[in-house]
């Protein structure tokens, strides 16, 4: 067992609190401290996830293991600055980090290393991306090629919407530098589905399925989001499939990045299109973290140690760990969001409801939530919570998380979430 009794957790979301509250179940762990964590984080330190320096003098003085959350840090080289310092870190290097924050880079990757996702174009000029739409017979989706939060993708249904979504990108730059360049995709049918792993730069380990739900609204209106909800197990994905998505996209990923030079360590997202009439999974994108919300769920139901996984990976021993076990049960998460999200909302509303009775089977991870100078706890972002139950069925699952989030409220109405998480999953 590797030296470090506490862990470093960076970032301040619902992904982190799933992570921390994990891993603080290995019996080695001694505390776990939030850099800078919630409202319903433990043991928190007021260093923001970007403040590189200062994170790995605290993990160096702490004697702290340092597993990262969110993209941004790990975009901007953290793993490669502790690295540098012999501090023990598990996420990929800035430049493996580019599956990520470069979408062109991504997609040229998965071109020469032949791993399924749709046709597509790279644009920097707003009359040539339009005059490319004006060609072609087929709807598209429009991105952003650097990060934005998970919000920088347009799903468009005409070519007017399309054009509205390159002027927002590359004339207006709503997210900054993000959208010096932007794709433009050819639109694949289907159902989407999470596919994580563990990654040690020589192999990895397969997480189950998860489905999330990126629109802000019931039936997949509205705009995008960084997630309102998931489920795990997607029960329609076989195990073979698994196997296929396995041997298909996340090995050629794994040797891809070795022949480049940059071995991926880390967790690694791939979000799919499982396409209609094929049933062939297509990447939409990559992600070098763990999903958000997909997280919750998959930290419910893992019945392996976590932390035994993070440490093998970062010590390039994955292949002699075993597969993850996971609880024969269903999880499902719904994110509770300020009203108004993703565009303008308040915060500062006292949160009330939150179950202190301890179930084993459903945890309220906290997000957009902090403590103010009076102890209350209160919202302070957009995604606010995330209720997460386990049940024998998804029925089950779902009914235990939505009878704790109507108990949980703030504000006079100043909470919105989705009424339909989990109904794909049981056909309603």
């Amino acid at each position: 067992m590797h030296g470090y009794g506490n862990v470093l957790m960076v970032g301040s979301g619902g992904r982190e609190h799933a992570l921390g509250w994990k891993i603080s179940q290995n019996e080695h762990v001694n505390k776990i401290i939030f850099a800078n964590g919630n409202g319903g984080t433990y043991e928190n330190i007021p260093i923001p996830p970007t403040d590189i320096q200062r994170l790995a003098e605290y993990a160096k003085n702490n004697n702290c293991f340092t597993v990262v959350g969110p993209e941004l840090p790990l975009s901007m080289g953290i793993v490669d600055v502790f690295e540098s310092f012999e501090l023990p870190i598990f996420g990929p290097t800035r430049s493996a980090a580019r599956l990520e924050s470069s979408k062109e880079y991504s997609k040229n990757f998965m071109t020469k290393y032949s791993i399924p996702t749709s046709e597509f174009k790279v644009f920097t000029d707003f009359s040539k991306a339009v005059e490319y739409l004006e060609r072609i017979d087929y709807q598209v989706v429009v991105k952003a090629d650097g990060l934005a939060a998970g919000k920088g993708v347009f799903v468009s249904n005409s070519k007017t919407e399309a054009i509205d979504s390159i002027d927002l990108l590359l004339n207006k730059k709503i997210f900054g530098d993000s959208c010096n360049k932007i794709i433009i995709e050819k639109k694949i049918v289907g159902e989407e589905l999470s596919m994580m792993a563990i990654c040690d730069g020589n192999t990895f380990v397969m997480l189950d399925s998860c489905r999330d739900y990126k629109r802000a609204f019931d039936n997949d209106r509205g705009p995008n989001t960084g997630g309102m909800g998931s489920y795990s197990p997607v029960s329609e994905i076989s195990g073979n499939e698994i196997e296929y998505i396995s041997e298909k996209i996340f090995q050629p990923v794994i040797e891809g990045m070795k022949m480049e030079g940059t071995p991926f360590s880390g967790f690694l997202y791939a979000g799919l299109m499982i396409e209609k009439h094929t049933g062939k999974p297509f990447v939409l994108e990559f992600n070098t973290r763990m999903g958000d919300p997909e997280c919750q769920p998959l930290m419910m139901r893992m019945q392996s140690d976590l932390y035994q996984y993070i440490l093998a990976a970062e010590q390039q021993a994955l292949d002699s760990v075993k597969p993850i076990e996971w609880k024969d049960k269903f999880s499902v998460c719904v994110i509770m969001a300020s009203k108004g999200y993703p565009d303008k909302f308040e915060t500062g509303y006292a949160i009330r409801g939150i179950s202190k009775n301890y179930d084993p089977d459903l945890m309220v991870f906290h997000s957009g939530t902090k403590l103010n100078k009076v102890n209350d706890l209160v919202t302070a972002g957009g995604r606010v919570l995330g209720v997460t139950s386990m049940g024998n069925t998804m029925d089950e699952a779902i009914e235990k998380a939505y009878q704790q989030v109507y108990k949980i409220s703030w504000g006079e109405d100043q909470q919105q979430f989705r009424k339909d998480i989990g109904k794909k999953a049981i056909g309603t």
